[in-house]
């Protein structure tokens, strides 16, 4: 038996367009972005969908709402281990003026594999959080067949495309995700004589924490 999965990134934002480092932090789509998310849905329009997942993080939402627009009512399920990656003390400052001001520290911080951001999370980190989703919602299938669409985020889509496309770290970290389209990925599962709609056991973090250092944050446990 095939399953599919389309995992794709969240449209334009005006964090995204305003080049601001967002991590936790919420920032809307842009009608741009809402253009984005139609043409996600366009090539999502003649696919069988029986499972959705999303982050709590408002851009992510609304593109899976819009992605999925026309489709029967399918279950959703929101995790944030599929989260944007945090980026601590930088979330809301500019990118090219932090680029400009300290460059070496910036691109060891921006797309290294193991240096945090003062307060934030590391790609690695990222990385374990998302495997630890992805492994589970493969066992998922096995027992609840169906293919399920992904609105996850740039980092979180990494890992995820690393897994199906057999990338190594360095190849991963260069990623440039795209915002209006979906990846597809084939599994292959032992064949269920019944299929039955599983239940998800989310992980979500509290709505007031902006900071991977939080003691509350309950991503910790995955890193």
């Amino acid at each position: 038996m095939k399953c599919k999965l389309f995992v794709f990134r969240h449209a334009q934002t005006f964090d995204n367009k305003n080049r601001t480092f967002s991590g936790w932090r919420d920032s809307n789509l842009t009608l741009y972005g809402i253009e984005q998310a139609h043409l996600t849905g366009m090539k999502l329009k003649k696919e069988k969908i029986d499972y959705a997942f999303q982050s709590h993080q408002t851009r992510s939402k609304d593109t899976l709402r819009i992605a999925l627009e026309g489709h029967k009512k399918i279950p959703i399920f929101t995790d944030d281990r599929i989260i944007e990656r945090c980026y601590g003390t930088l979330q809301g400052k500019n990118k090219d003026e932090i680029a400009k001001e300290k460059p070496k520290w910036y691109a060891k911080v921006h797309r290294s594999y193991n240096n945090p951001p003062p307060k934030g999370e590391s790609l690695k980190m990222v990385c374990a959080r998302t495997e630890n989703f992805l492994h589970e919602l493969l066992k998922f299938l096995k027992k609840h067949p169906g293919n399920a669409a992904i609105s996850c985020h740039g980092n979180s889509m990494r890992p995820i495309r690393r897994h199906f496309e057999k990338l190594s770290i360095k190849q991963m970290c260069s990623l440039e995700n795209p915002q209006d389209r979906p990846m597809t990925y084939i599994i292959n599962i032992p064949f269920v004589k019944k299929s039955s709609k599983g239940k998800w056991k989310s992980v979500k973090l509290p709505a007031d924490v902006r900071l991977a250092t939080d003691k509350r944050n309950t991503l910790k446990k995955y890193y």
